[in-house]
């Protein structure tokens, strides 16, 4: 597995695959890597000739506030995950490297961004599609492979590739779960067990609501209140927002006429967690 530092180092390196025919792999990542990240890494193993995997905390997606400072990370721990995977690359640059002196062009996708996370984060999109515009620059692969547990961002993402021509297949997989639910992030290592407690009634919110809609269920509103009473005993849990929305615009709904994404934000203590499932409604077999 090479360790790749810098810029040029990366792009040769892309340069002499994409010259033999073999395709490359993307998996970005911000490091402190879970079972949700390895089974991206896995998906492009099996998908794409070589694999490369990036790793950099990106500080155009924190916001004033935000856990820049704190973010977990440990590059021993994660080279020791993917090194027996068979990864072919790690991209390591540092934030000097992305982000020279006298940086200043970013990218912004408009209207999907004004909803959920987009709405809550200001500038938060902007600063995913800049870095990852970049990385697909640098590391010029052939697809790439983003986690459904930020379906937002997977839009968003497919959005700008659509909207500037690249040359990159984004692929989606699914939400990597522990087994009791809760879905893999790395901001998980800030909760304690009390606090683990209260994160597991995200995803029991998102199964009430799913057998509510499969059920039939159509009123989005009402749907939004029995979530949030889900979540409202729980005294150290907080709500960003509760969506029950559009799955390709993410506006909200006011009535369910055939899907819904469902979608959460949730401080639990210093930790901001996001889980989302796509919920289709069995349609009536007598008029509705």
């Amino acid at each position: 597995m090479e360790i790749l530092r810098t810029i040029a180092d990366m792009k040769a390196w892309s340069q002499r695959v994409r010259s033999t025919g073999r395709s490359l792999g993307l998996v970005p990542t911000m490091g402190a890597l879970h079972e949700g990240h390895l089974s991206l890494v896995q998906r492009s193993l099996a998908g794409s000739d070589l694999t490369v995997v990036s790793i950099f905390v990106n500080p155009k997606q924190f916001g004033p506030g935000e856990d820049l400072g704190t973010y977990p990370a440990n590059w021993e721990a994660d080279r020791d995950l993917l090194e027996p995977l068979g990864v072919d690359a790690v991209f390591l640059p540092t934030r000097d490297l992305m982000y020279p002196k006298g940086f200043q062009t970013t990218v912004t996708v408009e209207g999907i961004t004004n909803h959920l996370c987009g709405k809550s984060r200001p500038g938060f999109f902007q600063g995913v599609t800049t870095v990852v515009l970049k990385l697909f620059h640098i590391v010029q692969p052939h697809t790439a492979y983003f986690g459904e547990k930020d379906r937002q961002q997977l839009h968003v993402i497919r959005r700008m590739v659509e909207d500037l021509n690249l040359d990159v297949e984004i692929v989606g997989c699914p939400i990597v779960r522990d087994a009791d639910g809760l879905a893999k992030s790395s901001r998980n290592q800030y909760l304690s067990a009390g606090q683990r407690d209260t994160a597991l009634s995200l995803n029991r919110a998102l199964e009430m609501a799913r057998e509510r809609i499969e059920a039939g269920e159509a009123d989005a509103a009402l749907l939004r209140r029995e979530i949030e009473s889900v979540l409202a005993p729980y005294a150290d849990a907080r709500i960003d927002y509760v969506s029950v929305c559009d799955a390709d615009t993410f506006e909200e709904l006011e009535v369910i006429h055939d899907k819904a994404l469902v979608a959460l934000a949730v401080f639990v203590g210093k930790a901001r967690l996001i889980d989302n499932c796509l919920i289709e409604r069995v349609p009536c077999k007598e008029p509705c």
